[in-house]
Parts: C-alpha cells; sequence; structure tokens
C-alpha cells in the first residue's frame, strides 16, 4: 500500500511582535486562522500534534478549540518542537491514520537572554558555572573557525542581518521592522567576537499552525493546497561541534544540518538546484552563512561572493529567510520551523504580499538547527 499525499492546506500565523497575550492565546488564535484559510472546521481535525518550549502544554488548547476527543500529543525537541510537530502530522497522513492532522508551535519567552539549566542537557553544574552555557559563545566560536577556514569576512555576516532586517520592513507579522544597514550593524558593539548586537535574533513570541490534509480532501477544498513533499528531523553524530558541546575531535566537524537537508532533499526526488526559495535557521548571521553550504546551495566560501551580490536577497537567484528569519522575528522556539514553512506557504501560493519572490516560484525548502544538535528539514512543492 503507497503513502498519502501530504498537502498543506491551511495556514495561520500571528504577530511576531511582544504583546500581552500568553502563549496559548497565540497558539488558538494561529490555530483558528489554519482552519479558516483551508475552510474546515475544528471538528475536521481527526489528529493534532504541537508544542512550545516555555508556554504551556499544546493538548489543552482543546479547552478553547472545542472538546472533540481529538488525539492530541503534546511535542518538545528544542528548536526542532515545530519541525517534529510537522514529521509527526505529516506520519499520521501518509499511514492513512488521519485524512486531517494540525501541527501547532506556539511560544512566549520573558525578556532577556535564554537560561537554559545544565542538568537538562545531561550536563554538571560546574558546566554552567564556567559559562560554556552561553549560546553566544558557542555561536561565535563556530563561526570563528569557519570564517578562518573559509575566507568569510566580517562584512559578509552584517550583510545577512542588513537583509534580515530589510525583508522584516515587509513582512506585517515581523517583530524587527526598521531597517538597519551594514555599517551600523557592524558598529553595534560587540557581543562575542565576530558578532555584535544586531547580528543575533532575541528570544520572542508568537505562533504558527498549519493544516495538513490528504490529496482526497484537498481535491474537495476551494483553497490552493501546497504539497509537503519531505519533512525530516535528525540528530547529531559523532564528531559534530554543537551548542551546550563545544568539543570536536581533529579533522573537519559532522553536520547534523548537513544530514537533515540531504535525506530531505532524497525523500522529496529534488536536489538544492531545484529550490526557489529557502529558509535556513539564522539564530545569528552566521548561522545562514553555514547553513547555505551546510544545506547544499553553494560551496563553502562562496558566500563571500553570493551575498555582497544580492543572490539571497528576493529578487536574487536564490531568495533566503524572505519574511527576515529569526534576526528580523525573533525566536520563539515552539514557532520558528513552523514559521519557516508558512512563509514558504504563502510564497508558493503568491500571497506573501510586498516580500513575494517574482517569477512564481514552485519549489522551496526550509531548515532549523538548534541545541543539542537538532535539525529539521522540509521540501514543499505547489
Amino acid at each position: 500500500m503507497s503513502a498519502e499525499e501530504v498537502l498543506v492546506c491551511g495556514a495561520g500565523i500571528t504577530s511576531f511582535a511582544r504583546t500581552e497575550d500568553d502563549g496559548r492565546q497565540l497558539a488558538v488564535r494561529a490555530v483558528r486562522s489554519a482552519l479558516a484559510d483551508a475552510g474546515l472546521p475544528w471538528s475536521r481535525v481527526r489528529a493534532a500534534y504541537g508544542g512550545s518550549d516555555a508556554a504551556g502544554n499544546a493538548d489543552t488548547l482543546v479547552s478553547e478549540l472545542g472538546l472533540t476527543g481529538v488525539p492530541f500529543i503534546n511535542v518538545r525537541n528544542g528548536c526542532a518542537t515545530g519541525g517534529s510537530a510537522l514529521v509527526s502530522a505529516v506520519g499520521a497522513i501518509r499511514s492513512g491514520a488521519a485524512d486531517v492532522a494540525l501541527a501547532v508551535g506556539f511560544d512566549k519567552h520573558p525578556r532577556g537572554a535564554f537560561d537554559p539549566r545544565p542538568a537538562d542537557w545531561g550536563l554538571d553544574e560546574a558546566y554552567g558555572r564556567d559559562g560554556l552555557m552561553v549560546t553566544t559563545q558557542f555561536f561565535a566560536m563556530k563561526i570563528q573557525r569557519y570564517m578562518h577556514d573559509h575566507g568569510i569576512s566580517a562584512r559578509t555576516l552584517a550583510l545577512v542581518a542588513e537583509k534580515a532586517y530589510a525583508n522584516g520592513v515587509r513582512n506585517p507579522h515581523a517583530w524587527r521592522r526598521k531597517p538597519v544597514d551594514a555599517d551600523e550593524i557592524l558598529a553595534s558593539g560587540m557581543v562575542n567576537d565576530p558578532l555584535t548586537r544586531y547580528m543575533f535574533c532575541s528570544p520572542g513570541q508568537g505562533a504558527v499552525a498549519l493544516i495538513l490534509c490528504n490529496r482526497a480532501v484537498a481535491d474537495e477544498l476551494e483553497g490552493i493546497p501546497v504539497a509537503l513533499r519531505a519533512a525530516v528531523v535528525r540528530t547529531r553524530r559523532f564528531g559534530s561541534f554543537e551548542v551546550f558541546s563545544p568539543w570536536a575531535p581533529p579533522g573537519t566537524p559532522t553536520s547534523v544540518s548537513a544530514d537533515a537537508a540531504r535525506l530531505a532533499f532524497e525523500e522529496a526526488g529534488l536536489g538544492p538546484g531545484d529550490i526557489d526559495v529557502c529558509q535556513l535557521q539564522d539564530t545569528e548571521s552566521g548561522a545562514e552563512v553555514m547553513h547555505m553550504a551546510e544545506c547544499g546551495f553553494c560551496e563553502h566560501g562562496e558566500q563571500e561572493r553570493l551575498l555582497p551580490s544580492g543572490a539571497t536577497a528576493i529578487g536574487g537567484a536564490l531568495p533566503v529567510n524572505t519574511d527576515g528569519g529569526c534576526i528580523a522575528n525573533g525566536e520563539p522556539i515552539g514557532a520558528s520551523g513552523l514559521r519557516q514553512v508558512h512563509e514558504i506557504v504563502q510564497q508558493l501560493r503568491g500571497r506573501a504580499g510586498e516580500r513575494q519572490v517574482p517569477g512564481e516560484p514552485s519549489t522551496g525548502f526550509t531548515h532549523v538547527y538548534g541545541a543539542p544538535g537538532v535539525s529539521a528539514c522540509t521540501v514543499l512543492t505547489r
């Protein structure tokens, strides 16, 4: 028996700007928006998966959405929470266990930096006491090595952030909606060399929901479905250099992002050269630079030429993070991965407004990376 085709038939998103709403309120709003977009009632959902890192249990959303008895599974998997919820919903459709499924991710983090506890990651308290739980240090160490090995300049890092803020201006849901030029970004104050203040995203808030269905249901709906050709999650292999595990054996580190991207492309039957628009994790500017190559969109070091040329801008050869990415939207952990998929769905539908990629894009890719070495990727087509 062949697997069912999986389509996104509804997509909902809230503003990612700071508001007084709590995370669950945002999630309910996103789910209702996705249902309205699909043209389906809540009672039609046959399976639901969702989660957050800091804003509560997703299954409690039924108190507001409706007590229909739907199986609702809580998911918590760090930065891959949204991607993991999506993979679960995809499995329900592909297996025939459900013909309509929900994936929802949401969060609302306190102001200030993330404050992970070493014990939650299997680490001794001394690890945190010595400052090794500070994520800005990890990202700086990783990009320092990459810049040394592949000839990437600090100005190229600034150009990534400049593009993010420019795209955020065009996105009504973004948190940061003011342009910032590369010179100001470089002068914004060093956090951990070479990363300055305006090169980082910030913990934030937001919610995204996707309604998935099989082909039979999609054919009955009036909207524009988008095919979800692949959705995968992978964890690190030996030899990787990861958040909260900042060491690596000699030689070139392995990459969980490269592993997840490769598998997603294999599952979809496509390659990086087939993609018209993509979303790459940009916890800070260096992440986007590295993930361009790790996901197969360029050779290592080629970013130094591609970014100044405008290749990754909305009108470029490979638009990246057209909604402003994490830098402009902030990072609500449970929602970020699904925000990426929401953006690709809107791009492939031709509904991205001022940030719409020209030329009617028909293929998209998303990638998220997080602690302690986990990555989720998707491939979508129109």
